[in-house]
């Protein structure tokens, strides 16, 4: 068995595990208030999971906003930080817009991890904001040309 998996999640099969691990980073960790992170907008969105070893260990949100898809809820469970999961998340997230043809995918990113998305080849847009009490900023990518 490989160690990492990720996968589009099947909801509401998933929803129990996204959830647990949300709540855990989100809510305890960070001390965002619940109705922040769940703000509704679940439903209608795209999630992926992340498994190591068949355990959850990580999700985040794809949802439409306008004309572009944001990237957003990107968590993972403080033991299983460091392996690369976050960045795996990102990528197969992108290919997942990508493959649905989309143009340009953005993110408000928590400042420790603007490097990440940078990375990835997001770019910073606009001064730093504060959301949920933590500073953010916004960022783009272009995944296909606007001709």
């Amino acid at each position: 068995m490989r160690k990492l998996v990720i996968e589009v999640a099947r909801l509401p099969e998933d929803w129990d595990a996204i959830e647990q691990i949300r709540r855990q980073v989100f809510v305890e960790e960070q001390g965002i208030d619940p109705e922040l992170d769940f703000d509704g907008w679940d439903a209608g969105s795209q999630h992926l999971l992340a498994r190591w070893q068949g355990k959850p260990v990580g999700t985040m949100r794809l949802r439409h906003v306008e004309l572009t898809v944001k990237i957003e809820r990107l968590a993972v469970l403080p033991g299983f930080r460091r392996l690369g999961i976050a960045r795996k998340l990102m990528q197969v997230g992108l290919a997942v817009l990508n493959d649905r043809g989309i143009d340009v995918v953005q993110v408000h990113a928590q400042n420790y991890v603007q490097a990440l998305y940078h990375q990835l080849g997001f770019e910073p847009e606009g001064e730093e904001f504060e959301e949920a009490g933590i500073l953010h900023v916004k960022m783009k990518k272009q995944l296909r040309s606007q001709t």
